[in-house]
């Protein structure tokens, strides 16, 4: 778009997208980091790693855009054993996601009756799944689906730990 720049307030609903966005990629790179030192195939490492610097990259830029997230300045927080609760209840939650995604996406190319009808009882078994997991951790206090600053704190958070990582 012509005339935008780096520096305008994002709308929300394009805040919500950079939130679950950089909220997977930031999980998504942990779990990169803590497989790769148990690849032992030259070749898949190195995929590995080369997948590592991408998302690596993307985060870098992802976040350059938080402050353009229409919240007040979140506060520094140290990182608790909640947060590491809250990470792996995330990368649950983020599995359902993509499951119910996924079933939906996969319903839309289905010709066969009986393919179909057991697509839909699978989706409808994922939503369920994604609803336990999130009240699990809304519940918690794990997921503040409610409070758009402390999920973009926790999104920086999370970035912080994913980038400061060894991928030894």
């Amino acid at each position: 778009m012509e005339g935008f720049t780096l520096s305008h307030t994002l709308a929300w609903h394009e805040s919500l997208e950079l939130h679950e966005l950089t909220a997977s990629q930031a999980n998504s790179l942990i779990k990169l980091k803590k497989a790769v030192k148990r690849v032992e195939d030259k070749e898949l490492r190195e995929l590995y790693l080369f997948s590592i610097k991408a998302i690596e990259g993307n985060l870098h830029e992802l976040i350059q855009y938080y402050p353009n997230i229409p919240v007040p300045e979140s506060r520094k927080e140290e990182e608790t054993p909640a947060d590491f609760i809250a990470f792996y209840a995330g990368d649950l939650l983020l599995l359902a996601k993509t499951s119910v995604r996924n079933y939906s996406i996969a319903i839309t190319e289905t010709a066969s009756y009986s393919l179909r009808k057991t697509l839909k009882k699978q989706l409808n078994a994922a939503i369920d799944w994604h609803e336990r997991i999130f009240l699990y951790m809304f519940n918690r206090g794990l997921y503040p689906a409610y409070n758009l600053q402390e999920l973009i704190a926790n999104d920086l958070k999370n970035v912080k730990r994913a980038l400061e990582m060894r991928e030894e």
